[in-house]
């Protein structure tokens, strides 16, 4: 990193943690400790750790975005590493919106400090970004093929014109995966130009992807189940519709905008009380953790050159 860069990080740095830390003050400013407290109450204990379970399988692939964006940047880190980044940035910026920009600035700081340039975390960060939408086109293709009229039912859409929207991303599904095994070098599509990954890196794109946002649709059917029955497949649609307005509109952490797909897809569904336990489990709980860790992360680092003056201080003598 130039030096005259490497002044400021300590600042954005402490930006950063103000930031998140007021999003968990604004967090559990939306709900009062009555509806938290009773939308978990309502959950049993096995539904309240599936969802935590899958919570938990979703940060996990995540991490996978990142591993695999490290290798398709060309460099090597030890997972450890990679999965530290991907959390504390994810976990921080999924709340924050704008995820390219707000992670990609906390995964800039670990990774510029394990000796990755800009370049290399740009491509990192933009290869995240295209496994989500890879993952949200992987698991609607699937939901939209295996469950045609549940999901047709949630779109407004026959049965027939879902299994032809389901075809229409297995065909692009496949297309880029062709692509990734064909094409040797830059692609090029008009004025844009991009490096496409091994057909291996595309196919862990899908798998990955698939596997995350999987998780993420199980753990809130998990929270709307305590209020009666509701289909996985009616969830997932509902879900994948709820996180693209969310993306469209930036709102930090998709707050209300998810809520108000979700409501209006599944209507006659008691959805607020599975909604405010989903937004405590899957987004609060990760936002403090990562918070926390990403403080301590940073405390760690700053004391470091302190103990090493002391220490050389103690030999000298």
């Amino acid at each position: 990193m130039p030096q005259r860069y490497r002044r400021w990080m300590p600042l954005v740095t402490a930006a950063i943690i103000a930031v998140a830390a007021c999003l968990v003050w604004r967090v559990l400013r939306q709900f009062s400790l009555d509806d938290v407290l009773r939308s978990l109450h309502r959950l049993s204990a096995g539904r309240l750790a599936l969802a935590a379970l899958f919570t938990a399988g979703s940060y996990l692939s995540l991490t996978g975005f990142d591993y695999l964006g490290v290798r398709y940047a060309g460099a090597r880190l030890p997972y450890r590493r990679v999965a530290l980044a991907s959390f504390t940035g994810l976990s921080i910026g999924h709340t924050l919106g704008l995820a390219p920009l707000s992670t990609g600035a906390i995964r800039y700081r670990f990774y510029s400090q394990w000796g990755l340039d800009a370049e290399s975390i740009a491509k990192i960060v933009l290869f995240s970004a295209v496994t989500v939408g890879i993952g949200e086109l992987s698991l609607s293709t699937i939901v939209l093929l295996a469950e045609p009229d549940l999901a047709g039912r949630v779109l407004g859409v026959d049965a027939t014109t879902a299994r032809l929207i389901g075809g229409a991303g297995a065909a692009a599904l496949a297309l880029y995966l062709g692509l990734a095994a064909r094409v040797r070098g830059r692609l090029r599509i008009r004025s844009w130009s991009f490096e496409l990954p091994d057909w291996r890196l595309a196919l862990g794109q899908i798998v990955i992807g698939a596997i995350d946002f999987a998780c993420v649709a199980a753990a809130l059917h998990q929270t709307l189940s305590a209020a009666g029955p509701v289909d996985y497949a009616s969830v997932a649609t509902a879900f994948i519709l709820a996180n693209l307005a969310a993306l469209m509109t930036h709102v930090p952490g998709g707050v209300g905008v998810e809520e108000a797909v979700v409501i209006t897809l599944l209507p006659g569904t008691d959805a607020i009380g599975g909604l405010i336990a989903f937004r405590v489990i899957y987004f609060l709980v990760p936002l403090t953790i990562g918070t926390v860790l990403f403080g301590g992360v940073e405390l760690t680092r700053r004391m470091r050159p302190r103990r090493k003056a002391e220490r050389a201080a103690q030999h000298a003598s």
